[in-house]
Parts: C-alpha cells; sequence; structure tokens
C-alpha cells in the first residue's frame, strides 16, 4: 500500500513534469525549495511561503506544496530543536512550551510580555532555520539533480 502511495502521489507528479518537458534543474529546486520552506519553524506559514516561491521562480505549485505537505511532521518535531537552538544561538533562557500550566500562568502575569516572550522564541527558531535553510537547500538540489536528469533522459522525447 506505501509503494502504491508514493508511486502515485510522489513519484508519478514528478515523472509527469519531466514529460511535460519541465527540466530537471527546475524540479530539483522545487523539491529542494519545497523541502526546506517545508520546515520554516512557524506553524501556518510555509504553505505560504512555497506559494510565493513558487510563484515568483515559476516553480510548479502542486509539487512544491506536496513536499511541503509531506514533511509536516518532520515539520512539526523540528520545531522544538530550532526554537531551543535559537535560545541557544542568543543565549536566551529556554521558554516553557509543553506546559499549559506554564503558559497559562505566563500569559495571566501579562499577555503583552507572553506575546514579546514567545514572539521572540519564534524569531530565534527562524534565524536558525535561515543559516541552515541555504546549504540545506543547495545540498538538495545537488543531489536531486543527478537523479531527475538521470529519469529524465530515460523517458520519450516530448511529442513522441
Amino acid at each position: 500500500m506505501a509503494e502504491g502511495f508514493w508511486q502515485r502521489r510522489v513519484v508519478a507528479p514528478i515523472v509527469a513534469q519531466l514529460r511535460q518537458g519541465i527540466t530537471p534543474e527546475k524540479i530539483a529546486l522545487t523539491l529542494a525549495l519545497g523541502g526546506v520552506l517545508g520546515l520554516f519553524p512557524i506553524i501556518g506559514a510555509t504553505t505560504l511561503l512555497c506559494a510565493l516561491a513558487a510563484w515568483w521562480l515559476r516553480l510548479n505549485q502542486p509539487v512544491i506544496q506536496l513536499v511541503n505537505y509531506l514533511l509536516y511532521p518532520l515539520h512539526l518535531l523540528l520545531l522544538l530543536p530550532f526554537y531551543r537552538a535559537g535560545e541557544t544561538l542568543f543565549r536566551q533562557p529556554h521558554v516553557p512550551i509543553f506546559s499549559v500550566a506554564d503558559l497559562a500562568h505566563r500569559f495571566q502575569a501579562g499577555p503583552l510580555q507572553f506575546l514579546v516572550d514567545y514572539g521572540m522564541v519564534g524569531l530565534y527558531g527562524v534565524v536558525v532555520w535561515a543559516l541552515l535553510a541555504p546549504p540545506t537547500a543547495a545540498l538538495l538540489y545537488l543531489v536531486l539533480r543527478p537523479s531527475l536528469k538521470a529519469l529524465s533522459a530515460r523517458m520519450p522525447v516530448r511529442g513522441d
């Protein structure tokens, strides 16, 4: 069943793009950007970021969003490491994130300070992501491009 899912939902759309004449480089860029933008450490922002990147660079919207959605579980798992790494990078104390009691207490103590504290945690996470995203995207692109070129070479020429 999993093989059918991957074939139908992941491989087939990429092969369809190659058959339509989209270059392996453009598909590799789409996959690489979808991969890094899909891990942006602010919940709810990844769909918009992927849409904007695809629109600006004229990449395939469905493919970049597919990558984004497939990475959602990893995105959730990486939120805390991004936030904690950012707090460490900026030498700030770790704010409680998973304790509902601590969250409620901090909010009741001062709603504005609560927003500032957790807004800064988000910003710290974004900084760490921004440091890691460019080399990760480049690495993904360089790894994916040869595979997609090889796959493209085995496909019939467009119009046959």
